[in-house]
């Protein structure tokens, strides 16, 4: 009988102090005009500019939190808080169960979401949980020396971009990540720290400045976009400048990993970010199972980290995210915030463009089709800590090697808007017209991108590179799989007439002197005139 009194006591212990993971969402905020009066006392310029330049107005979610109701929600019995968001005007708390509930008697408080979805008794948590880690710890053209890099550029056809100058310079990327050891110190990322190309960061798990620290995973990561070794490693976006925000615990996994994912893009916005890259996932494999995501969670619209990730995208910023590496397991789909919207969700490949089987699956649980595009994944070139070029794998890299290349494009076409860059990616993809849930839109050809204005599947065109030195590239997307190319000289003679391929689409100019000359293309319906230069 004594043993059962005391279960039975600690028991109710337990219900009633043990401490939980919620939040606490507010319901107004009423001093925002002071934002909306001098919106840059929150916001940069550059924030500011690429509102302008996209035509996205400022809003409510722009505007601070109300100072009031925080310090109150903070001096209230028993609560801690863990992070917090301007956006989904929300704290992320910690306390007991009791402690949270009575907050919903604070006059300003819409409602209140526990991250354990059991003690939501009145709504859907928007909450949060977390798998694992999405890492997989196993003016003159520019010719790099890609050395081991040269398969995950040039199966993108990123080549075409870096050869035509553009190499990310005057892009921000915020990389949120577990850690950037050896960013400070290591030789390949020497170019980014003599250019000035680090901005700055933070280290939102201990609320610290130094970012050089945590987990090498962020590391491998930034390699992949920023690091430059000549003839070894060489970034998809070598020139272009990165945040460095750290936003996952390494010793726990905890819902607070979300909250502080949407505070870092949160700052990486107020900042002028224009891409922000994340290799991390969130599903299952919590440190307390209760607080594991489930697949019906992955709609874009129930976790707390694709809210933000979804908002994030609407001030204009390009969210890429891994896919996720559970492809091998029960419950393959992709995780948050891949599952939103409107982000770029990453599958990986292996070097011969086959999906990775570990690469998480889609289709997202309200049926989008998911992973949005594909990228190398499969023994990535990626610099350590210590500056040891070596290989990694997993959705993590295949997911930076993506947003370095969108960095280069968005270089390239800097009137784009997010939702412009977006869709040239995919339509430039080589399953645009018969997408899955294995390898989505498939594998982008940034070659294409660069020539085509017109991202219509059945006429997407494009010539390159031009001016050409040896070899030119006719891609195109359309039923008919042959072309009929000519060339012709500038006084009307025919110099060239052959038949190409969508796989085999390249032609030899070697023979030709230099000097201009006129092209004229047709694919059934699809005819194109144009001039290509040889050099």
């Amino acid at each position: 009988m004594r043993c059962s009194f005391t279960f039975l006591l600690l028991f109710i212990s337990f219900a009633v102090f043990s401490q939980e993971d919620a939040w606490v969402y507010f319901n107004a905020k009423p001093n925002s005009q002071a934002f909306f009066s001098n919106p840059l006392a929150e916001l940069s310029q550059k924030a500011l500019d690429r509102r302008t330049n996209q035509n996205i107005a400022l809003d409510l979610t722009d505007a601070p939190l109300e100072t009031a109701f925080a310090d109150q929600v903070k001096s209230s019995t028993g609560i801690t808080v863990m992070a917090q968001s301007k956006w989904l005007n929300a704290l992320h708390i910690r306390g007991t169960q009791a402690n949270i509930n009575a907050l919903k008697a604070l006059s300003f408080v819409s409602k209140v979401v526990f991250a354990d979805k059991t003690l939501n008794t009145t709504a859907k948590s928007t909450a949060a949980a977390k798998s694992n880690k999405t890492a997989d710890k196993l003016q003159t053209t520019i010719d790099y020396s890609y050395g081991n890099a040269a398969n995950q550029i040039q199966m993108l056809n990123g080549q075409v971009l870096h050869q035509q100058n553009y190499t990310g310079e005057g892009k921000i990327i915020a990389v949120l990540d577990g850690g950037f050891p050896g960013v400070n110190t290591a030789q390949p990322f020497e170019n980014l720290r003599n250019n000035n190309r680090i901005l700055g960061g933070y280290d939102y798990t201990t609320r610290n400045s130094n970012f050089y620290t945590g987990d090498d995973h962020g590391t491998l990561v930034l390699s992949t976009m920023g690091g430059y070794k000549e003839n070894a490693l060489v970034g998809t976006a070598p020139n272009a400048s990165y945040y460095l925000f750290i936003t996952e615990i390494q010793t726990v996994e905890n819902p607070v990993e979300e909250s502080l994912w949407v505070e870092a893009a949160e700052k990486a916005d107020a900042l002028g970010v224009d891409i922000i890259t994340s290799s991390l996932g969130y599903f299952g494999d919590r440190t307390e199972s209760r607080y594991d995501h489930t697949y019906s969670d992955m709609n874009g619209t129930s976790n707390f980290v694709s809210l933000g990730a979804e908002i994030a995208f609407s001030k204009g910023i390009l969210v890429l995210a891994s896919a996720g590496n559970d492809g091998g397991r029960p419950e393959n789909h992709i995780g948050s915030p891949a599952d939103a919207v409107s982000v770029l969700a990453i599958g990986s490949v292996n070097s011969v463009k086959s999906r990775a089987a570990s690469s998480s699956i889609g289709p997202s649980f309200d049926g989008r089709i998911k992973p949005d595009v594909m990228a190398q994944g499969v023994a990535a070139a990626v610099s350590n800590a210590a500056g040891t070029i070596t290989t990694a794998s997993g959705t993590s890299f295949s997911c930076p090697i993506m947003a370095g290349m969108a960095a280069c494009l968005w270089q390239a076409f800097p009137s784009k808007t997010n939702k412009e860059i977006r869709q040239m990616i995919l339509a430039s993809s080589d399953r645009y017209t018969s997408p899955d849930n294995n390898y989505g839109y498939g594998i982008p050809n940034f070659g294409t991108a660069l020539g085509v204005e017109n991202f219509e599947a059945e006429t997407a065109f494009a010539v390159y590179p031009n001016p050409v030195k040896s070899s030119v590239t006719f891609s195109f997307l359309n039923e008919n799989n042959t072309a009929l190319v000519t060339i012709y000289s500038v006084l009307g003679q025919k110099v060239i007439e052959t038949q190409i391929t969508n796989t085999n689409s390249t032609l030899s100019l070697q023979p030709l002197t230099s000097g201009l000359y006129f092209y004229t293309f047709d694919a059934g319906n699809l005819h194109k005139t144009g001039k290509i230069i040889k050099q």
